[in-house]
């Protein structure tokens, strides 16, 4: 189970951190994604963090703005997103995808929070 939080309404340059705690499963063996999808638009991929909680890959629209970091000790992934645009408004997820080292095959989703930032 993935539970998000952090969510809200922000004027555009402002900051939000999404957090993601996890349960039900072992969270060092899964790679955490957080994705958002906007009105109208496909779901994008943000933001992923590795197993060993080192390595981060960001999509292109969000580099240099969002980072993602995790809390092992919490079971618990976060989004530092800041100097948002309006452009960001969307809902984002949290997923959890089992490492193919640890056989794959395996995913959980968060319900979403809605982030919504005003021009």
């Amino acid at each position: 189970q993935l539970v998000e939080s952090g969510g809200g309404v922000v004027q555009s340059g402002g900051s939000l951190r999404l957090s993601c705690t996890a349960s039900g499963f072992t969270f060092s063996m899964y790679t955490m994604n957080w994705l958002r999808e906007a009105p109208g638009k496909e779901r994008e991929l943000g933001a992923t963090i590795t197993t060993s909680g080192i390595t981060a890959n960001y999509a292109n629209s969000v580099k240099g703005r969002f980072t993602i970091s995790s809390d092992a000790a919490k079971n618990t992934v976060y989004l530092q997103m800041n100097s948002l645009k309006p452009e960001d408004t969307a809902v984002y997820y949290c997923r959890a995808l089992r490492a193919p080292k640890y056989g794959g095959n395996m995913e959980f989703w968060g319900q979403g929070t809605q982030v919504t930032v005003s021009s």
